[in-house]
């Protein structure tokens, strides 16, 4: 790489299990993180659209925990850090998962809504 480090946790997508990658995204923080990194785009370690009520060093916790997994590498580029999904290595080791982890969690997302605000009536 010339311009950019690219570092993934140093685990090859060939190392990442199905165990390790369902433990990272069983907390609904870093599924959150999942769902916002699906779009493609590498995002910022800072920035709105991680402003999930915690504190840095616990968003830091959930970036280390998703990396060390295998399902998210980080780009450095000076002193800019980005974050990414590794979706298409993902997906070719685990065919539809990203797209099921998405798909569920907004169907419990939804669930939940629907739920408060009938509870709320």
């Amino acid at each position: 790489m010339t311009d950019a480090q690219r570092y993934g946790g140093g685990m090859e997508i060939a190392d990442v299990t199905m165990v390790d990658v369902l433990r990272a995204v069983a907390d609904p923080i870093r599924l959150r993180i999942v769902q916002v990194l699906a779009d493609g785009k590498p995002h910022g370690k800072c920035g709105e659209h991680w402003d999930f009520g915690v504190h840095k060093s616990t968003m830091t916790h959930h970036f280390r925990t998703l990396r060390e997994a295998g399902l998210t590498r980080t780009v450095v580029t000076g002193r800019t850090h980005t974050i990414e999904l590794r979706r298409a290595e993902l997906d070719a080791r685990f065919p539809g998962l990203i797209d099921a982890l998405i798909a569920g969690s907004q169907e419990t997302a939804s669930a939940s809504m629907s739920s408060f605000s009938r509870t709320a009536d």
